[in-house]
């Protein structure tokens, strides 16, 4: 039996990527690894995170780094009000990207997981794959997001002697496809948050909101997400 820590913080992304390894991969022992660092959607995020861990029988597991917000400036920990993305910024979204990067945050999520996995292994001699939910979203990923990145993750796992490795299933995917590879495996988009801003209901404004309602619409499947502002047409983008 193959074991997974997931790295799930409940959005469309990493939600899809728990239903792939379970189902289409046949991993049986699961790790649900999530992480508190100060977020505005804390509440929503476990939520949705706890809930598939429930659904795919796997352990919950959190980390709180409440240290990552004292040195962010990034929107997703900040109190600053959010504007709204319009289609047209989708194009080119790095300038509005920035305003929500977190400093080397999944680097750091990265590695608690490897320790965790080393861990594992020290004390059970069990070997743990490592999954992140990265997908080729925007026109240009943040750093700590891509194929490189990845294999520089992959490079301190053997340097640390762990047979497990870091594993991106759905990074060459655009957004539409994560849609896509999520309903043919049963997954209730319901069940997921990807709001930057939004309490209980996505904002529909920031930009994870814009790029979910995209996917959605690009997809061809219907958006069950209940938005406080939604765009409807994307084909003027």
């Amino acid at each position: 039996m193959k074991n997974a820590i997931v790295l799930c913080s409940g959005g469309l992304d990493s939600v899809v990527v728990s239903h792939y390894v379970k189902k289409k991969l046949k991993y049986g022992k699961f790790i649900f690894l999530f992480f508190d660092y100060g977020q505005r959607t804390l509440n929503e995020e476990r939520k949705c995170v706890k809930n598939c861990a429930r659904l795919l029988n796997g352990e919950f597991m959190e980390i709180k780094l409440k240290w990552l917000r004292e040195i962010s400036k990034s929107l997703i920990t900040g109190n600053k009000k959010i504007d709204e993305v319009k289609i047209k910024d989708l194009k080119i979204s790095k300038g509005e990207s920035d305003k929500y990067y977190v400093p080397s945050r999944n680097a750091i999520f990265i590695n608690y997981s490897i320790a965790l996995s080393e861990s594992k292994y020290l004390i059970d001699k069990e070997v743990f794959d490592i999954f992140v939910g990265f997908c080729n979203e925007g026109v240009e990923s943040y750093p700590d997001t891509t194929v490189e990145f990845v294999d520089e993750m992959n490079k301190l796992m053997k340097l640390n002697k762990l047979k497990g490795k870091v594993i991106a299933p759905l990074i060459n995917k655009q957004k539409e496809d994560v849609v896509d590879i999520g309903g043919k495996l049963g997954v209730d988009f319901r069940d997921t948050f990807s709001c930057y801003a939004g309490n209980k209901v996505h904002c529909g404004v920031c930009l994870a909101c814009r790029f979910r309602q995209e996917a959605f619409y690009w997809a061809n499947v219907k958006d069950p997400s209940k938005y406080n502002k939604k765009m409807e047409d994307f084909r003027v983008a």
